[in-house]
């Protein structure tokens, strides 16, 4: 992928990813059968951005590779893409901070007024 300014500062894994997400999207569209024209048509886009989404350009808006995922009939991956049950970064970093003890609550006066003279 030639260095344009929207991917100048991206790390090369997420280059990567992007390019094969791009990939991926031409695949499906090919697999389909849906040409270029009808697929930039029912996205509301320009055929040079369905060819940049296919290139895995990064500089092109998020809401467009949805609605691109969501004419493959693939729109549900997207809400899992950052699913909670599978961080498991996040689950091991939420084990370490659980409580070593968990004490009875403590008896409260329920009468403010108890305990003044």
């Amino acid at each position: 992928m030639p260095k344009t300014p929207a991917s100048k500062g991206l790390p090369l894994p997420v280059q990567r990813n992007l390019r094969k997400l791009g990939q991926d999207i031409r695949d499906a569209r090919r697999r389909r059968r849906i040409p270029v024209a009808i697929m930039a048509e029912r996205a509301s886009i320009s055929r040079m951005t369905l060819n940049k989404v296919e290139k895995g350009d990064p500089g092109v808006a998020m809401g467009i590779y949805a609605t691109i995922l969501f004419i493959l009939g693939m729109a549900d991956r997207i809400g899992g893409i950052v699913d909670v049950t599978t961080d498991t970064v996040g689950l091991e970093l939420e084990a370490e901070h659980l409580p070593q003890r968990i004490r009875r609550p403590r008896k409260t006066n329920k009468n403010p007024n108890e305990g003044e003279s």
